[in-house]
C-alpha cells in the first residue's frame, strides 16, 4: 500500500484534520474543520441560489434534506456559536430569497404588509435602492421574515437552543 504524504503526517492533534473535524488547541472540544465550513456554506450558497427558479417550498425541502443529514454528521460539535453563525446566516439567505421573489417595491410593500410591518416602515423597505443581500438584514425584513416563519414552513434547524 502507498502512503499518500499529504494526507499523512506526524503534527499535534490541532493542527491536523480527521473526517471534517479539528480539535482545539487544549483537545477540550471538537470543531467543524474550516475547510467542512467551506463546502457547507458553497453547498447552502447552491441550494439558495437566488436565480433559481423554483418555490420558496421546493427549496425548503432541497434545504431540509441537507440539513438534517449535515446535523447528523456535524451535529454533536462542540462549538455551538459556529452552529448559531451558520444558522443566522441560512435565515438570512432565506430572507434575501424571498426579498428577490417580490421582485418591485410595490409586491415587497404589499408582501411586508400582509405580515405585520407598520405601513411607513414597508414604504421604507419596499422604495431602497439597497441591494439584495443588505436587504435581507433590514429591520423591517428581518421582523417580517422572522425565525418562526421558515419553522412553520418546514425549514429544519441545525441549532436548538436548550431551554433554561
Amino acid at each position: 500500500m502507498k502512503v499518500n504524504e499529504a494526507k499523512s503526517a506526524m503534527a499535534r492533534p490541532e493542527e491536523r484534520k480527521f473526517l471534517g473535524f479539528s480539535v482545539a488547541n487544549d483537545g477540550s472540544e471538537r470543531r467543524i474543520a474550516p475547510k467542512a465550513l467551506g463546502k457547507f456554506k458553497d453547498r447552502i450558497r447552491e441550494i439558495t441560489c437566488r436565480t433559481r427558479e423554483i418555490s420558496l417550498q421546493q427549496m425548503i425541502a432541497h434545504l431540509t434534506s441537507y440539513l438534517i443529514g449535515w446535523c447528523g454528521y456535524f451535529g454533536f460539535c462542540q462549538t455551538l456559536r459556529v452552529l448559531t453563525n451558520l444558522e443566522a446566516w441560512i435565515r438570512r439567505r432565506m430572507r434575501l430569497y424571498l426579498w428577490r421573489q417580490w421582485r418591485n417595491g410595490h409586491n415587497r410593500f404589499t408582501e411586508l404588509r400582509r405580515l405585520g410591518i407598520a405601513k411607513f416602515a414597508a414604504s421604507v423597505a419596499a422604495g431602497s435602492p439597497t441591494r439584495l443581500w443588505r436587504m435581507s438584514g433590514h429591520p423591517a425584513v428581518q421582523h417580517a421574515l422572522r425565525n418562526h416563519v421558515f419553522d412553520t414552513l418546514g425549514l429544519a434547524r441545525i441549532f436548538m437552543p436548550v431551554p433554561a
